[in-house]
């Protein structure tokens, strides 16, 4: 046994009466109760209490009561010096009451110090005192030899079995502990992740249909500028108002998905590429039911692609392809470039960010460049 063991306290979760069960705990203390009772009704019953005697006997139950309570308590807070103290005060309560001929309660006191003592001091302190303990209980008991060394060895054992009871009990209310707060750190974590997931959304969403406005706006209010015809500015308007309707489909489409309720990929990509001018789909593979999120990341994609197409190089050829593979889905969108846009300078540059951060958080990857004449964005995937 190493020093630490020897010197160690009890853990204040074997020593609390927290964690018992209630049926242990009221059978401990109708043994309690019990063994209270039959100690007073030997005490008092005596015919040589008289008078003072009788006083003395009660004041020295209460004594014994208080210092016992005052035991527990001081062995909880682990306080050393008061817990001896105590335990010191008990034995000799314990020899008075044996010099005054009350041989029934000495013996009690000292069981129960020499139990409650292995069971509750560290092992260094605990051994000695015990010893001391049974050694009294031994003097003050009239049994043969064997039968005192028989119960002398039990009552070691039994303060030693509920010494390793308790410590188990501790343990496994600190394990109870820490899994209670693993599962709140869980709980909180899956509340960020889910929080984290629904902005994206949002922002993926309004950034698709906010910025598409914006390029008709900023046109027509160019037109404007330039005097134009009263027909090309209304074209702009009824083009910004026309994704400011789309805008409102996808939100509650995103709404629905944050439900789980999405329409088919292959359907979301036709009705995507049909709102914009010279966009085509093709889709390869076997087709799947994909995981929600990465359904999910694949709209997102192909929605910021488009977008930064209208941004970027209005009216250029766009071709998208899904292709479902073995062990992953791949989207490419490629365009086929063109004139820069009248809102080429504007965006902060977060859409790529965005989609990238997609990819990565469901193990895939995402890679966006110029490609030739144009411009193509690759979403990969795993199944």
């Amino acid at each position: 046994m190493t020093g630490n063991a020897w010197t160690s306290w009890p853990s204040r979760e074997a020593l609390s009466p927290e964690g018992v069960p209630r049926p242990r705990r009221a059978l401990a203390w109708a043994v309690r109760l019990s063994a209270l009772g039959a100690l007073l009704w030997t005490t008092f019953s005596d015919d040589r209490l008289q008078g003072w005697g009788i006083v003395a006997a009660a004041l020295g139950v209460v004594l014994c009561a208080l210092a016992a309570r005052g035991f527990l308590h001081s062995t909880l807070e682990h306080r050393l010096l008061p817990s001896l103290a105590l335990f010191a005060l008990l034995l000799v309560a314990a020899t008075a009451a044996r010099g005054t001929g009350f041989r029934i309660p000495a013996l009690v006191l000292c069981c129960a110090c020499a139990v409650s003592a292995i069971e509750r001091l560290p092992l260094a302190a605990a051994v000695p005192t015990t010893s001391v303990a049974l050694t009294g209980y031994a003097l003050i008991n009239d049994d043969g030899r064997l039968t005192t060394l028989a119960t002398v060895g039990g009552l070691a054992l039994a303060g030693y079995v509920l010494r390793l009871d308790a410590e188990a009990r501790g343990s496994a209310q600190r394990l109870l502990a820490q899994e209670r707060a693993a599962r709140a750190a869980e709980a909180e974590s899956a509340a960020l992740a889910e929080r984290a997931r629904i902005a994206r959304e949002i922002h993926d969403v309004l950034a698709h249909s906010l910025s598409a406005q914006l390029v008709h706006l900023e046109a027509a209010r160019l037109l404007i500028e330039r005097g134009a015809g009263q027909d090309r500015i209304l074209e702009r308007v009824v083009a910004a108002r026309g994704m400011a309707r789309e805008g409102l489909a996808e939100t509650r489409q995103a709404l629905s998905a944050l439900r789980g309720e999405m329409s088919p990929l292959e359907d979301f990509l036709s009705e995507l590429v049909a709102t914009a001018d010279a966009a085509d789909v093709r889709v390869t593979g076997e087709r799947r039911l994909l995981p929600a999120e990465a359904s999910q990341a694949v709209r997102r994609v192909a929605q910021e692609a488009l977008t930064n197409v209208r941004k970027h190089a209005p009216g250029a050829k766009v071709h998208m392809r899904l292709d479902y593979g073995d062990h992953e889905v791949r989207l490419d969108v490629r365009d086929s470039g063109g004139p820069p846009g009248e809102m080429t300078g504007s965006g902060a540059g977060y859409g790529l960010l965005g989609m990238r951060e997609r990819a990565e958080l469901l193990g895939g990857s995402l890679e966006a460049g110029p490609q030739e004449e144009g411009f193509v964005v690759t979403l990969k995937v795993p199944l």
